[in-house]
């Protein structure tokens, strides 16, 4: 009869999709060192679900398959686990095993070390064993189990890098989509400014013609940015372009996309940013407008005029960036989870990208850098980064920039 822990054991063999598939060369690797260190002549490694043992990767035979009601293995990998027997015919939970009566093989010496997931699931073990007797000094017996904890390692290692690289294809779709959302209204916007743009009426309005030049312009902006965004999600998120950017430059573009929303909440930034990083200027953009626009939104919902300050200040390893503001902070138990949020949550009323602490630690990181939150002066949130410098330079000047 089927348990719960076999079922358990089972979705958690699954996830690893070794079963059924060729060995692994590090497995097979790992197989050949544990044999090498027991002195004896094959080794295996087991997966055991609710009905068979699945041989995964052998050295001295070929793996296969057998019932799990067959399997040495399969009597003691749950529970004592590891196991050092020098003669099999002598140990009750063995002597009638077809592999040690002669039935299927003739076992005599058998250890074994179980394979347990991080979760603490069971799901086979690391096995040597020999026709003739022996057994094992305490080190080849410690280093028979080290070697267990590596076999759970690089299946760990193949299920993450599954994951990830399954991340990244949904990552890039998204980003295919979002393009394709966006460039479809950006186009008839743009459309339109052009025609507005023509229109001899605007001749005696000069305030007009400034208006729709600047909303071009952005347009424009916004056009480029998509583009940079889709070809960085496209590479999966972890080659940035790497050249010198002047922060004061890009905040003055990140102001000039910010204006409107920051006039109607009567936020005031002050920017003191005398910096050059090593980076990639659209991504930075977007950090920074991100930042500026979550300080701004929470320090208004706070019922106070937001403030934000936007500062930078050389270090030995580059520069420390700090957007601080007057609202009500985040607590200290909070600061970690926050990086974890992949949705605007009730962020839909501000104007900006919405793409989360997630997504600005992930810039942050691929740029060589770090990313946390502390409390600030100013009495809310303080959001420090610290990025790469772009070598021995002399400081910039400080720009108020709003």
């Amino acid at each position: 009869m089927t348990t719960a822990q076999d079922v358990t054991r089972r979705l958690a063999i699954a996830e690893y999709r070794v079963v059924g598939e060729p060995p692994e060369p590090d497995l097979e690797g790992l197989v050949r060192l544990a044999a090498t260190v027991c002195g004896v002549s094959t080794a295996v490694i087991n997966i055991i679900d609710d009905r068979l043992q699945h041989q995964i990767a052998a050295v001295g035979f070929t793996p296969s398959m057998c019932s799990r009601e067959d399997s040495m293995c399969a009597v003691v990998f749950q529970k004592p686990g590891h196991v050092v027997v020098p003669d099999a015919r002598a140990d009750d939970r063995f002597a009638d095993n077809p592999f040690v009566t002669g039935a299927i093989a003739n076992i005599r010496f058998y250890a074994s070390s179980p394979l347990i997931t991080p979760a603490g699931i069971p799901i086979g073990t690391l096995c040597v064993f020999d026709e003739e007797t022996g057994d094992l000094s305490p080190a080849d017996s410690a280093a028979l189990a080290i070697l267990a904890h590596q076999v759970v390692d690089v299946l760990e290692l193949r299920r993450m890098t599954r994951a990830l690289q399954a991340s990244n294809d949904q990552l890039e779709t998204f980003a295919a989509q979002v393009s394709h959302d966006l460039r479809n209204p950006l186009a008839a916007v743009t459309g339109f400014i052009e025609l507005a743009a023509d229109s001899p009426e605007l001749a005696d309005a000069p305030r007009a013609a400034r208006a729709l030049a600047r909303a071009e312009s952005a347009a424009t902006r916004m056009e480029r940015m998509i583009a940079d965004l889709l070809e960085y999600a496209r590479s999966g998120g972890a080659e940035p372009r790497r050249e010198p950017v002047a922060l004061d430059g890009v905040l003055r573009v990140v102001m000039e996309d910010l204006d409107a929303a920051l006039r109607r909440s009567a936020a005031r930034v002050a920017i003191d940013t005398p910096a050059t990083v090593l980076g990639d200027p659209t991504l930075l953009g977007v950090l920074l407008q991100n930042l500026i626009a979550n300080a701004v939104k929470f320090s208004a919902a706070s019922g106070v005029p937001p403030y934000v300050e936007v500062t930078a200040s050389p270090i030995s390893s580059g520069w420390r960036i700090t957007v601080e503001d007057n609202g009500p902070g985040i607590e200290p138990d909070n600061r970690e989870s926050v990086f974890d949020l992949l949705e605007r949550g009730d962020a839909h009323d501000v104007p900006g990208w919405g793409i989360g602490l997630s997504t600005c630690r992930r810039i942050v990181e691929a740029h060589g850098g770090l990313i946390g939150i502390e409390d600030s002066p100013l009495g809310g949130a303080c959001v420090w980064m610290v990025l790469p410098g772009a070598g021995a330079e002399l400081p910039l000047p400080v720009v108020a920039l709003h």
